[in-house]
């Protein structure tokens, strides 16, 4: 590894460090991990958060190059309002995404999703689904109907089949944004 890249690093790792002590020092109830660089969420935050993870509503870790985001994480923060994770490489989220009680809204943008992730589906809280520019071709619309507080989902810049693009064409309770005729 060359100087330079072990020095990015370094400085990439206090960035990320400076970020989560503030969150810690201040109380805040967001987290702001945001272009860190991060291959994966890290480790070691767990255990400096622990003692506000309780606390933290928000978090983003968009423009990232995250390829997965593990089960802790969202046993972790099972308080969390708002995820934002558009712009990294996940292709799948852990089923324990399932069991978050109180988001309202999930950011999977610019990632690499090819199936619609369909425990989101069983998120009561959720209002929000933004998975424009992945490579989805089906989307579980009876399952998004059934989704108590669901208003918004956006599907653009996905290879979408046909069956799912005359599906999205009928009304639905919740609001749709697609590439195809919208």
């Amino acid at each position: 590894m060359s100087a330079v890249t072990a020095e990015k690093m370094a400085e990439a790792v206090a960035n990320v460090a400076r970020r989560i002590n503030a969150t810690v020092e201040e109380g805040k109830d967001s987290l702001d991990l945001s272009n860190c660089k991060l291959i994966s969420f890290p480790d070691g935050v767990f255990k400096v958060l622990r003692s506000v993870t309780g606390n933290i509503r928000f978090i983003t870790l968009a423009d990232n190059e995250m390829k997965a985001i593990s089960s802790k994480f969202f046993s972790t923060f099972t308080q969390l309002r708002e995820l934002d994770l558009r712009g990294n490489v996940l292709t799948k989220l852990p089923d324990a995404v399932g069991e978050m009680e109180h988001l309202t809204s999930i950011n999977l943008a610019n990632n690499s999703f090819s199936d619609f992730p369909d425990k989101l589906t069983e998120i009561a809280s959720l209002e929000r689904i933004d998975l424009e520019g992945n490579g989805i071709t089906q989307i579980p619309l009876e399952k998004l109907s059934a989704m108590p507080a669901l208003k918004w989902l956006n599907v653009k810049s996905n290879p979408l089949d046909s069956n799912t693009q005359a599906a999205l064409q009928s009304p639905h309770k919740f609001d749709i944004l697609s590439t195809t005729g919208s």
